[in-house]
């Protein structure tokens, strides 16, 4: 099984080409919203969070409190690896535990942080979705209510998009002109 990544800055539209290859009805695996499920699903997992930032970040019925959790952790770096050390490898398992189990020729994951988690060594190749960083800054404003130096300083603490762009495969450009429906065919009719 040939094995894509998708990946792309905040506000890049790396969701918006998921989600068309999902209508086309190629399977598609979100990182994010994966591990979010794992942390509040998986017993090993779970065990692992309580032990590292206080059991207190479960609620009695067994759900994360992610604002606990972010308060413990963000703005701290050693926290954040140490969060990223106990979560990222329970996502590679999932994710190879579910492409595994597909019949598909090529399966897709979507993740903003590709390169920083490593998933890249586990792709046969790497998209990446880019758009002016005014727009970025803009769709991400829009949907999330924060300011324009808000999203600026999330930008930031990402790798740069030109990093992504130079370390990806191919380039899907989203900036409301070039035609990403087009990108995502000519990319998927490719000869392997």
């Amino acid at each position: 099984m040939k094995r894509i990544g998708i990946t792309g800055g905040i506000g890049s539209g790396k969701s918006v080409v998921s989600q068309l290859l999902r209508v086309m009805g190629y399977p598609v695996y979100d990182t994010d919203s994966e591990a979010k499920r794992l942390m509040n699903t998986s017993p090993g997992l779970k065990a692992q969070i309580a032990e590292a930032f206080g059991s207190d970040v479960y609620d009695g019925s067994g759900v994360l409190n992610r604002a606990l959790l972010a308060s413990r952790v963000f703005g701290q770096a050693d926290c954040v690896t140490r969060l990223n050390a106990i979560v990222h490898p329970a996502v590679r398992q999932d994710f190879f535990r579910w492409s595994r189990s597909l019949k598909d020729s090529v399966c897709f994951v979507e993740s903003a942080i590709l390169y920083e988690s490593h998933f890249d060594e586990l792709v046969d190749e790497v998209w990446v979705v880019a758009a002016p960083e005014e727009q970025r800054v803009e769709r991400v404003r829009q949907r999330s209510g924060l300011s324009a130096e808000e999203v600026k300083r999330r930008m930031a603490s990402q790798l740069p998009e030109a990093e992504k762009r130079r370390r990806g495969n191919h380039v899907i450009w989203n900036d409301g002109k070039a035609s990403v429906i087009r990108a995502v065919l000519s990319l998927l009719e490719r000869p392997d």
